[in-house]
């Protein structure tokens, strides 16, 4: 957090609100999570969707009867998502990473933990932060997915080029194992030069 309020990570994102919910929401939620779902636990489970943008992940989930928490600090965001996706599944919360302050004190658990196109916002610092942060809200045996971008940054924007083998060996020394990881091309937006790392952990009873 910069002075107690917006995480660093959302920068840009609330001056392109509008722009980013008509292109967030062309991109069908099965396609894009094609790789993850039959990973995850099934319904009724309870998913954490960190930065959850204009709610179209949140909405795929409560679709297929899902329990949706979803975080998202960008409130131009936030307040779109809550009127294009209105369901009794969704709690929405105003909270970031890398503090999570106000979810952590909630005393909730998780079954799924989704960070799609988010951990690449934080810097090293950060995610040395966040991750105990996020593994500690994990259920024994639930499943945290994440994807990284690589490739040139938007302007305006706050990225970092976050390896998947850093972001395993992270996550490993939190009690999470890899149970998926793979490169993928831009395939919905086809944006020159862009690829994503598409990782998937589960936390051990161990």
């Amino acid at each position: 957090m910069t002075d107690g309020s917006a995480p660093r990570g959302i920068a840009g994102y609330a001056a392109e609100a509008e722009r980013l919910v008509s292109q967030y929401e062309s991109i069908a939620f099965s396609e894009i999570h094609a790789a993850i779902l039959p990973l995850l636990p099934a319904p009724p489970a309870h998913v954490l969707d960190i930065g959850a943008g204009t709610g179209r992940d949140a909405a795929g989930f409560a679709a297929l009867g899902y329990r949706v928490t979803a975080v998202e600090p960008t409130l131009e965001l936030r307040r779109q998502a809550v009127l294009l996706h209105p369901s009794p599944s969704i709690d929405w919360l105003d909270d970031g990473l890398p503090d999570l302050a106000a979810l952590s004190g909630r005393g909730d658990r998780f079954d799924v933990v989704m960070l799609t196109a988010v951990w690449m916002h934080l810097d090293e610092a950060e995610r040395r932060c966040a991750m105990p942060r996020l593994a500690a809200l994990m259920r024994i045996g639930g499943v945290m997915a994440l994807s990284l971008r690589h490739g040139p940054v938007p302007e305006g924007r706050r990225m970092f080029d976050v390896s998947a083998a850093e972001t395993i060996d992270l996550a490993r020394g939190c009690g999470l194992r890899c149970l998926l990881c793979r490169t993928d091309a831009d395939a919905q937006l086809g944006r020159p030069g862009v690829t994503w790392d598409r990782v998937a952990f589960v936390r051990d009873d161990a």
